[in-house]
């Protein structure tokens, strides 16, 4: 008779999963995916190096998985702030202040979603996301638009553009709060509060220009 795994068997099983994307997840965010080695993350779960194989064939898989369940939570956010605003523009803006303020309360980890090199299998998972962001700001552009709010445009176009001027306004200004990230730029000064508001609202002006025509 083949062996059939009891659903106690798996549950505890899906319950060491869980806990070992839980610590992976905080490593990354306190040392982006470079300190998610597969040692650390067995010690921090409390379990074998081994343990962490039969779940994960490799320290790229892994890595993959968390990239995946941390940006799906952004993205979420970030789709529900497309919903949320009486017009389109209020609701682009709505969207694009939820992107930038969750990134900069949290640099160390959208540092690492957004920019730091990474294994092919994860830079994969960044290009299927980026597209799923696009996809969002591209319904929000197209529902402008018929509603005459902006401009006639490519939503496609617009939409991707849009994902990548968010993803590269913060990339400088997230560097400065990551120590290891390089010796010159983590000798700058950390944003105060007053700056990353400013940083903000000089985000949302151009993200407007950019799909809108104007502010």
């Amino acid at each position: 008779m083949a062996y059939r795994p009891t659903e106690q068997t798996q549950s505890k099983k899906a319950g060491t999963r869980e806990r070992i994307l839980k610590e992976a997840r905080l490593l990354v965010t306190q040392g982006g995916f470079a300190a998610a080695a597969v040692a650390q993350v067995a010690r921090q779960s409390d379990i074998a190096t081994g343990t962490i194989y039969r779940h994960f064939p490799s320290k790229a898989e892994l890595v993959a998985e968390v990239f995946r369940h941390a940006t799906e939570f952004e993205l979420a956010a970030v789709t529900q702030a497309t919903q949320q605003g009486e017009s389109c523009r209020a609701r682009l803006l709505s969207a694009v202040e939820t992107f930038a303020d969750r990134a900069l309360r949290a640099p160390r980890l959208a540092y690492a979603l957004i920019a730091e090199p990474v294994d092919p299998l994860v830079e994969k998972e960044r290009l299927s996301y980026r597209f799923a962001y696009a996809e969002a700001f591209e319904d929000l552009i197209n529902e402008a638009m018929a509603a005459g709010e902006f401009v006639s445009q490519s939503p496609s176009i617009s939409a991707a553009a849009l994902v990548g001027m968010l993803s590269e306004a913060l990339v400088g200004p997230l560097a400065p709060q990551i120590e290891s990230y390089d010796e010159q730029i983590s000798q700058r000064e950390a944003l105060t509060e007053a700056e990353k508001r400013a940083l903000i609202e000089e985000i949302k002006a151009l993200a407007l220009r950019s799909v809108a025509g104007t502010v």
